[in-house]
């Protein structure tokens, strides 16, 4: 994987514009704090809108253009998907942070990888790719997408 950063950047990509639960899971604040100029009371459960900080214009150039380049170079190329940039927190921040995201970054990156260099892609003909999801606790399609594979390595790896 570390020889293969531009796929790192569509995985990066992909989760900070579709990741897989809109809302991170509730927060307690356990003193009294002032964020961004706003009060918050000890006791306030919080939930953090990961989906609205991906699309936010304050912080991402062209935030709803799929660009994963913007992780290759610039301020993007030193965020990673860990929890500790603020501004690409697919898997939450701090000591609640989800404790399988190790694990679900590798697999999103290998499976990724090896659909691209197994297979050859194509929309079917009058078939357009739809981007909306529907509204939920998690993320999902509004419509599937429907896509042809055809295989490009020998039918021995397929085995």
């Amino acid at each position: 994987m570390p020889k293969l950063p531009y796929l790192q950047a569509i995985c990066k990509e992909v989760l900070r514009m579709h990741p897989t639960t809109p809302l991170s899971l509730p927060h307690l604040c356990n003193q009294a704090c002032q964020v961004d100029g706003f009060y918050i009371p000890k006791g306030t459960r919080l939930l953090v809108n990961i989906w609205a900080i991906g699309r936010d214009p304050d912080i991402w150039e062209n935030p709803l253009e799929f660009n994963p380049d913007r992780f290759l170079s610039g301020k993007g190329a030193n965020i990673d998907l860990q929890g500790t940039d603020f501004e690409l927190m697919p898997f939450g921040a701090g000591r609640r942070t989800c404790v399988g995201k190790s694990l679900g970054i590798l697999f999103v990156q290998y499976i990724l990888g090896t659909l691209l260099h197994s297979f050859d892609w194509m929309i079917p003909d009058g078939k357009e790719v739809d981007m909306e999801e529907a509204p939920g606790i998690v993320l999902q399609k509004n419509v599937p997408v429907i896509a042809l594979a055809s295989p490009r390595l020998a039918p021995t790896a397929y085995v």
